[in-house]
């Protein structure tokens, strides 16, 4: 074994991130109770800024949880149908008839379903999950920074990921990014661990991790695996083969733990299980390579959202080019905008997640700068090297991928961003002075640096001068007293200290002045933008500055404030005000009102937002364009024809739609509630299916209104079931109850046989008007 790959000694006991026990020796004796009661007190003060972290962020996802109501109505009726029948809970079905599946893998689902098993089916009960894997995700990654950067670096990335404006909304939503996002922060902490001691163990369980985050949502799930396989191949303490199987034994985990399930769907006889949602041949690996897998990448969904027939789909319309959606195609990349480099900056997703992007890359490239030449196992490097390809590889895949991709996907970079700005900054904190500064040592002072005392580091703290610094159990390069955290012969070069400077002024003055860009896109709080900057600006300056006296030293901690209150402003104000808003539907956005919208998506004119919150003046243009026969599923759910629009000068108005388009928060248009005549119709039904109507958004409305199973024809993307002869015989064998004309589709348009079914309907059976909704019941044919 060669001297880089030896084990080398964990971090002494002084070391405040690590806490060991005292030796035998001094537990007995009079003389031993101070210093034990003295150790125990310290103990808990430094516990005292993660429970401060924790319980915010517990308050700040749990406030007012259930104001968002069912929150996305498709996963929620799915829970609600696992309520009902476990066969539905093992297979994710969106009904408890067991007619189809949503189009995702179902470990969200489980989750939300033993949730509501336990405490009654409610948006509480479906939603505090959700919550709770939010303050798992930042104990995680508090845990997995804290190993190489001390308590101070792992609290201000716990505190950076809790307050990433995207993270608040979908740790309080019911789509699976949740979970995922846990599932994924649980892995990296894994390799962290399995880092210090080269353990399988610790890499097997890294590898179920993500096998599990793919029975949540599928191949994202596998994007992490680029940063987990490389930094343990490059700094794991052990030979390069052992790496080698060890990984091979993790990726055998990942399948274990991800392929029963799919087993199981694919050996299940098809007859008696739910239609896979989202494919085209009723098979889970044609959804995870075709739909929800490649065609991402590519943009040729299958009829996702390609060559869509104009029946209409998501409460659009019937009639309108593509169903009614934008097409795929290159450079589309669904409702995120144009695919390119600079999307996540873009006018929908900036605000999202993009906060602290370049800070995250400038720490990064600082980072990996000053640790170049330190030992390969050095644990500093090994965690740049970790969140940083964390980071790289899903800004690459989300800003370059060309079919669907959605604001709220960002979710999955607020680890990452925490991790490197909590770590990066305090790595360079300790490393910007070659001398030991009275302050340096301050264990709230590396947190200052960017947080600026907004995870509650106590002052206290700084004033004793409790050491701390970097944990490093995987090298020598624990930070010496004074702060430093110069690796094994990597020396306090004088170059070293200058990109230190540099990296962390760079940082937030890049952050400040995309704040200021961000905020101006939005008419919403116009003082903020001015304060920020001007806090940035302030902040690198000072940090920027060698201060050498030990007085001047203080001016540094004063910059260090003023940058971390500049540069966690923009995102916390547009974090409370995401916790203050209600969303609900489809495609839920963060923050205040953007003025991009779509950004002119093919299909729909610029500044058309999925969240409800259309522009004035920009609806859509009226085109009279027919709608299918029979059953057009455009909002309210119209007959043979589409209505004209108002040529878009009304508010988010156009197709038929109304002034307003959508509810504020989230929704797509014509996402409207249940007739309530037609819930009251089909309550009194006891059939598998109490009605049958086109669209899963239309039959998940239904379920949860009445509580009942509901067919929803098509699923979610125009999926080809049922044919109409599957419908014809469960129609004459009395398992449908009603057949709703009309209805809401998915996003998709592959067209199914819905319409078949609509016409041999109408041959059929009497028509009968419920409330708004043209009924028929199958249990009355006619003569």
């Amino acid at each position: 074994m060669s001297t880089s790959d030896a084990v080398t000694p964990a971090p002494p006991a002084s070391d405040p991130g690590v806490l060991t026990a005292a030796p035998p020796g001094d537990r007995t004796g009079p003389a031993a109770a101070g210093p034990a009661a003295a150790s125990r007190a310290a103990r808990w003060r430094r516990r005292v800024p993660l429970l401060v972290l924790l319980l915010g962020t517990a308050v700040l996802y749990l406030w007012d949880l259930s104001a968002s109501g069912w929150a996305n109505s498709y996963y929620a009726a799915a829970v609600q149908a696992g309520t009902q029948d476990l066969k539905a809970m093992l297979f994710g079905s969106l009904d408890a008839g067991n007619f189809i599946t949503v189009d995702k893998t179902p470990a969200s689902l489980w989750l939300m379903a033993l949730s509501a098993r336990i405490f009654g089916f409610s948006s509480w009960s479906i939603l505090v999950p959700q919550a709770l894997c939010g303050v798992g995700a930042v104990a995680l990654t508090y845990a997995a920074v804290r190993r190489w950067a001390g308590e101070t670096g792992g609290l201000l990335a716990g505190a950076v990921l809790a307050l990433t404006p995207v993270a608040a909304l979908m740790f309080r939503f019911d789509n699976p990014d949740a979970l995922l996002t846990l599932l994924l922060v649980l892995a990296a902490y894994a390799v962290t661990r399995a880092l210090e001691r080269a353990s399988t163990w610790w890499l097997v369980a890294a590898g179920a991790a993500v096998g599990f985050g793919y029975l949540t949502k599928m191949l994202q799930a596998l994007l992490v695996l680029p940063a987990l396989g490389l930094v343990y191949l490059i700094c794991a303490p052990t030979r390069f083969w052992r790496r080698v199987w060890q990984l091979l034994a993790a990726a055998g985990a990942m399948i274990v733990a991800a392929g029963w399930w799919v087993a199981l769907v694919e050996l299940w006889p098809k007859g008696s299980r739910p239609y896979v949602g989202g494919s085209t041949n009723n098979s889970i690996l044609e959804l995870t390579l075709g739909y929800n897998g490649l065609g991402r990448l590519t943009g040729n969904e299958r009829g996702g959202l390609t060559g869509a027939v104009s029946g209409g789909t998501g409460g659009f319309p019937g009639g309108m080019p593509d169903g009614g959606m934008p097409g795929g195609g290159r450079g589309f990349g669904g409702f995120g905008g144009e695919a390119g480099l600079t999307r996540l900056f873009n006018d929908s997703m900036g605000g999202q997640a993009s906060w602290l992007l370049p800070a995250a890359l400038t720490l990064l490239v600082a980072g990996l700068v000053v640790t170049w030449r330190r030992p390969r196992t050095d644990a500093a490097r090994a965690g740049l090297i970790l969140w940083g390809a964390w980071l790289v590889t899903h800004v690459l895949v989300f800003s370059l991928m060309e079919g669907i991709v959605h604001e709220y996907y960002t979710v999955a970079l607020a680890p990452a961003l925490g991790a490197l700005v909590g770590g990066g900054s305090v790595l360079l904190w300790h490393l910007r002075d070659p001398r030991p500064a009275p302050l340096a040592d301050g264990s709230g002072v590396g947190a200052v640096a960017i947080a600026g005392g907004m995870i509650g580091v106590s002052g206290q703290n700084v004033a004793t001068g409790a050491a701390e610094g970097p944990q490093t159990a995987i090298s020598n390069a624990a930070p010496v007293s004074g702060g430093s955290a110069a690796g094994a012969g990597d020396g306090l070069r004088p170059w070293a200290a200058w990109v230190a400077r540099a990296g962390l002024a760079a940082a937030v003055l890049v952050t400040g002045w995309w704040a200021f860009v961000l905020l101006g896109r939005v008419d919403w709080q116009p003082w903020l933008r001015s304060v920020v900057l001007v806090l940035c600006v302030v902040g690198a300056v000072a940090l920027l500055v060698p201060w050498r006296a030990a007085r001047a030293s203080r001016f540094a901690f004063a910059g260090a404030v003023a940058a971390g209150v500049g540069m966690l402003a923009g995102p916390a104000a547009y974090t409370v005000q995401t916790v203050s808003t209600p969303h609900t539907g489809s495609i839920p956005l963060a923050g205040p009102a953007s003025s991009g919208g779509f950004g002119g998506m093919r299909g729909f004119p610029g500044g058309f937002r999925p969240d409800g919150q259309n522009l004035p003046g920009q609806g859509f243009p009226g085109q009279n364009l027919p709608g299918q026969d029979g059953t057009g599923q455009g909002a309210q759910g119209q007959g043979a024809q589409g209505q004209q629009g108002q040529g878009g000068n009304r508010d988010g108005g156009g197709f038929g739609f109304p002034g307003g388009g959508m509810r504020p928060g989230g929704g797509m248009p014509g996402e409207a509630p249940a007739d309530a005549e037609l819930v009251k119709l089909i309550e009194g039904s006891d059939r598998t299916w109490a009605a049958a109507v086109s669209g899963a958004q239309s039959a998940a409305a239904l379920e949860l209104a009445s509580g009942k199973s509901v067919m929803g024809m098509g699923g979610w993307s125009g999926d080809p079931a049922p044919t109409l002869a599957q419908f014809q015989q469960w129609a004459q064998q009395g398992r449908i109850g009603y057949f709703v004309g009309g209805g809401q589709g998915g996003f998709g348009g592959r067209g199914g046989s819905s319409q078949e079914i609509a016409a041999w309907v109408q041959q059929h059976y009497t028509a009968l008007t419920v409330g708004t909704q043209t009924v028929y019941d199958l249990s009355k044919p006619l003569p």
